[in-house]
């Protein structure tokens, strides 16, 4: 029988905080860290499908889903703050230690956790979550990083493209072997909260913040180094936001990385739920996460 998932709300540092749980309490965590532009919604399915091993938990983000989205004179829109409110759950919630699952945005918000506390993490699930500039693909980040050198409307105009119906389409078909087999419920939803008013400076905020992500790469590399923390990508190869050689980097610095190139795109998830979600039993199991 699944795992019934919950539908909870809390409050950290005065900012509503919604998130997915299901599993027993006592079991080990596996924390869910999602991308731009979705939510915890990404993970509805997963979440049952390892739920009866594990406690899982799944927030929305600050700006996402249905957690609070403050004005963006009232908070910073940065990844670091991003990780405080990540960090305010888990201490809400009494997690010491957790695997983690990171894909897109996830990403540095869960590098920075374990840069804050190494010995949380007991290893990590990565899926289209970049850590190495190898992953980034041209032309999508020319114009991220032409935005935040120069902010311009000349720069601008692209980042705004990227907040469009069309895009986020994009982003869950794009390089998917069987597109049919992804539901338009995906866009559909993640564009009705991309569109609400002043989302969209929200989220050119934080393309502007992005390069912090990238100046912690040689921070991330040396605590791979340092700790070998058990590595599982699960990597659709044809993503042209982060390419598969992102997922390939992780071997120089884990060289017993497990790395899985899948015949999907940026949301391998909606495609190949049952071959990921397998993935990650095996290793979770294997490597006593």
């Amino acid at each position: 029988m699944a795992s019934a998932v919950h539908h909870r709300t809390t409050t950290v540092d005065d900012l509503k905080v919604f998130y997915r749980e299901a599993g027993d309490p006592t079991a080990p965590v596996v924390l869910l860290l999602h991308g731009f532009p979705t939510s915890s919604h990404m993970f509805r399915r997963l979440i049952p499908e390892l739920a009866d091993r594990y406690h899982v938990i799944a927030p929305d983000h600050i700006g996402f889903g249905q957690s609070a989205m403050p004005a963006l004179a009232d908070w910073p829109y940065t990844f670091d703050a991003l990780t405080d409110v990540t960090e305010g759950l888990l201490r809400q919630l009494g997690v010491d230690r957790f695997a983690m699952y990171v894909q897109d945005y996830g990403a540095p918000i869960g590098w920075r956790l374990a840069l804050r506390s190494p010995d949380r993490v007991t290893a990590i699930i990565t899926q289209n979550g970049n850590a190495y500039e190898e992953g980034f693909v041209k032309p999508f980040w020319d114009g991220v990083f032409a935005y935040t050198q120069k902010p311009t409307p000349d720069t601008e105009a692209p980042m705004r493209g990227a907040l469009t119906s069309e895009v986020t389409r994009w982003q869950y078909v794009n390089g998917v072997a069987d597109p049919t087999l992804v539901s338009p419920d995906n866009w559909i939803h993640d564009q009705a909260l991309l569109d609400r008013p002043g989302n969209d400076e929200i989220q050119l905020k934080l393309f502007r913040d992005y390069p912090t992500n990238v100046d912690l790469y040689p921070q991330v590399h040396r605590y791979f180094r340092t700790s070998q923390v058990p590595l599982l990508a699960t990597w659709g190869a044809g993503d042209e936001i982060f390419g598969p050689d992102g997922a390939r980097a992780f071997a120089q610095d884990l060289p017993n990385a497990e790395i899985h190139l899948l015949e999907s795109g940026h949301f391998a998830l909606e495609s190949h739920l049952n071959e990921i979600a397998q993935l990650i039993r095996d290793f979770l199991a294997r490597v006593n996460a």
